[in-house]
């Protein structure tokens, strides 16, 4: 069998419901910011996701409402050993203690946030993020923005809705390596595991 080097003809977007007025209930809820590590976001990063960067005033907006609304707000970070596997993969990344794995100024966390760092894809993965959730923030529901929209975004949020939290991705909070990949990851996102797609502007904790 030959290997497929292209797809002919053209490939419709199966339609998603962007809901316009997503209310969220302050006690219940956590905002997880994926990855916003300067190997992704910067464009002299190991890994540079060219779209990252345009998400961040979003993220920036989102992260100010929940602050100001005492939303729990949890960072993961990619934080990898020397010679980690993964690297077969992807090549050298955020590699720990170096400035590549480190959260990008623009959104630096505050002393009151929690960072979770991860070494594979799903922030769920090996971590206490869970524990975070059901026994330290209280969150049944997760807004979930970052990067890279069809792998540590689409991982987390997937692991999340089948340990049965609500989830809720912002489109214009995400980013991916190129349209295709941002598309598809709204889709799974949606049609494989029930999360809610909006954008930041149409949420409100109350």
């Amino acid at each position: 069998m030959g290997l497929m080097s292209k797809i002919t003809g053209n490939v419709k977007i199966p339609e998603m419901e962007i809901k316009e007025d997503v209310i969220l209930d302050p006690s219940k809820t956590a905002v997880v910011v994926v990855d916003m590590q300067n190997d992704f976001v910067k464009p002299n990063g190991k890994l540079y996701v060219p779209t990252a960067q345009a998400t961040v005033p979003a993220i920036r907006k989102l992260l100010e409402k929940a602050r100001d609304a005492n939303v729990p707000i949890i960072y993961t970070q990619d934080w990898h050993f020397k010679n980690d596997p993964e690297f077969r993969i992807w090549g050298e990344h955020c590699v720990m203690n170096t400035w590549g794995a480190e959260i990008i100024d623009e959104l630096k966390p505050m002393p009151d946030d929690i960072l979770i760092r991860k070494r594979r894809y799903d922030a769920f993965f090996g971590t206490d993020l869970d524990y975070v959730l059901r026994h330290v923030v209280h969150a049944d529901t997760l807004v979930i923005v970052g990067t890279v929209a069809n792998i540590c975004v689409l991982h987390t949020a997937g692991s999340a809705a089948l340990n049965w939290y609500n989830v809720v991705v912002p489109i214009d909070g995400i980013s991916a390596l190129d349209e295709f990949d941002y598309y598809a990851a709204l889709r799974q996102i949606t049609f494989l595991y029930k999360g809610v797609l909006t954008k930041v502007d149409s949420i409100r904790f109350r």
